[in-house]
């Protein structure tokens, strides 16, 4: 099940938290630094390696890149990639590549980075948030590469509806009664447009916006970069891409680091359902905090401040709340805010300050954590991350799911998350999509690989840990470290152990103890 709910964007608040993290509430506009003054730097890349490629990929992964300055002590280049892998002859789409060279001066070799979604932009991670993606350790020693998935931001990238048509669509207040039919027909109808605009304007290339084929287009990235295996950190949604690339590409894997793990066995229902059930969790997690703070606006236990906030979202949900720029908050943007805000810990204070304002009838801050969600800043979108979500998603969930399936997810989320659970379902956003799903849902053993270090943090709304202690279960050659803590993923966050289990792994190849646990 796909709908406009904020359930499965699985890494779309690392920039976000990041930011958050970074900034106060009245500097919310400023989510990019500025750029600092640009370096020369040199014009051309490494020697390509095409050992072992098809012969008709040759001429992909022997070309020269051309780097260019673009940013402090950053360079930027544009490679050209199949858009069909299976017909290299039939076009071509363009994937942007970021590289910070290793500051020491000598580099181990490239290190690519992914910071999730799908469809969170990898330029703009590693452009705009370098130390909250790796560590100094890191960035002294490897290349740091950061590049925009087929469909997202830079690269050649899906395109849907302008601002106002997006802001239409993700926060528009629907017409009829939550969960009537007029409702449901409604929310069909909007995102059957959404489908069709997509289709208008992203130029043919939604059948080719896959996992498996960003997974090849990061072999193709190795090799014109001129290495012989793939290191690679992803994150969240960056896990199902790196085991994609460990089962498709076993003989070139290098170190790979899986942190906040999906699970790619699991049926797209009960995606839905865990994840609700993740953010439950993190909810009750803020609620046992925001009790013990002067300035939280709930009193009593937990379960009697979640009971006022399931009062709070039915009322916001029955009466809208204006917002100074003219935007009404329903239930289901109060719910993206919410959710934005459970991503990290050290968010939690702003999420404080956005119910204490919805309280008492001002949406402001609210809708700024409903921003960061979306990345969109002074009424416009900092990028397509919503639309390439959508693509991805569409394309990589098998379609089927059945009326009795649904049924018997909404009644498990209903039990296991009650406060979440009325703004968590609605229809399936990919059923009038222009093209039938080609992904699978299946185990990734990646036989063949060397050691695969899979991160897991204890209470992940978004990736619950369950996840990651399945899929280090399934890879042949998995390896469990556990971040017990809240949030979202869980290497440089502070949990000295995971950071030194991981840059161990990645700078000298010592593979962590199996089941490592780190407080």
């Amino acid at each position: 099940m796909n709908t406009t709910s904020p359930r499965r964007r699985t890494g779309r608040l690392l920039a976000v938290v990041a930011g958050l993290a970074a900034t106060t509430l009245a500097l919310s506009g400023c989510l990019y630094a500025m750029i600092p003054e640009e370096r020369p730097v040199a014009t051309s890349s490494a020697t390509p390696d095409s050992t072992g490629v098809p012969e008709e990929l040759r001429p992909f992964y022997e070309q020269t890149l051309e780097w260019t300055s673009c940013g402090d002590a950053m360079e930027c280049t544009t490679v050209r990639a199949p858009l069909d892998y299976a017909d290299p002859g039939a076009g071509e789409i363009d994937l942007s590549v970021i590289r910070n060279r290793a500051e020491s001066g000598t580099a181990i070799g490239s290190l690519l980075t992914n910071p999730g979604g799908p469809g969170a932009s990898g330029v703009g991670f590693i452009r705009d948030s370098l130390g909250f993606a790796v560590g100094q350790a890191l960035r002294d020693s490897y290349d740091v590469i950061g590049f925009d998935p087929r469909g997202v931001g830079e690269s050649t990238a899906v395109r849907c509806f302008d601002a106002a048509d997006m802001d239409a669509y993700l926060f528009d207040v629907p017409r009829n009664p939550r969960g009537s039919a007029e409702w449901e027909a409604e929310l069909i109808e909007r995102n059957a447009a959404f489908a069709q605009a997509c289709e208008a304007g992203s130029d043919g290339i939604l059948p080719y916006i896959t996992t498996e084929n960003s997974a090849r287009d990061m072999d193709l990235l190795r090799g014109v970069l001129g290495d012989a295996e793939l290191n690679y950190i992803g994150f969240s949604y960056g896990t199902f891409l790196g085991a994609t690339y460990a089962e498709l590409f076993p003989e070139r894997a290098g170190r790979l680091v899986l942190d906040g793990a999906i699970d790619p066995s699991v049926p797209v229902m009960e995606v839905s359902t865990t994840q609700g059930v993740g953010f439950e969790s993190a909810l009750r997690a803020y609620m046992a905090d925001c009790l013990t703070q002067d300035a939280c606006p709930f009193r009593g236990s937990v379960d009697d401040a979640m009971a006022d906030l399931a009062t709070l979202l039915a009322t916001v949900d029955a009466a809208p709340l204006e917002n100074v720029d003219g935007r009404v908050l329903g239930a289901d943007s109060l719910m993206t805010g919410i959710v934005a805000a459970l991503y990290s810990q050290d968010s939690w204070g702003f999420l404080t300050q956005a119910l204490t304002g919805v309280l008492a009838g001002d949406p402001e801050v609210a809708f700024i954590l409903a921003d960061f969600y979306y990345n969109r800043v002074g009424g416009e979108y900092l990028d397509n991350s919503t639309e390439a979500f959508r693509a991805y998603n569409c394309m990589d969930y098998p379609a089927g799911v059945t009326a009795a399936e649904k049924e018997a997810a909404a009644a498990e989320l209903a039990e296991r998350a009650p406060t979440v659970a009325p703004y968590w379902s609605g229809p399936d956003s990919c059923a009038d999509w222009p093209y039938p799903p080609t992904g699978t849902r299946a185990a990734i053993a990646a036989e063949g690989a060397p050691p695969i270090v899979v991160v897991g943090t204890t209470n992940d709304p978004a990736t619950p840990y369950e996840w990651s202690e399945a899929l280090a279960a399934q890879l042949a050659s998995g390896v469990l470290v556990t971040r017990v803590g809240e949030g979202h993923t869980g290497y440089n966050k502070g949990n000295a152990c995971v950071d030194a289990a991981v840059e161990g792994f990645l700078l000298d190849g010592v593979v962590p103890e199996n089941g490592l646990r780190c407080e």
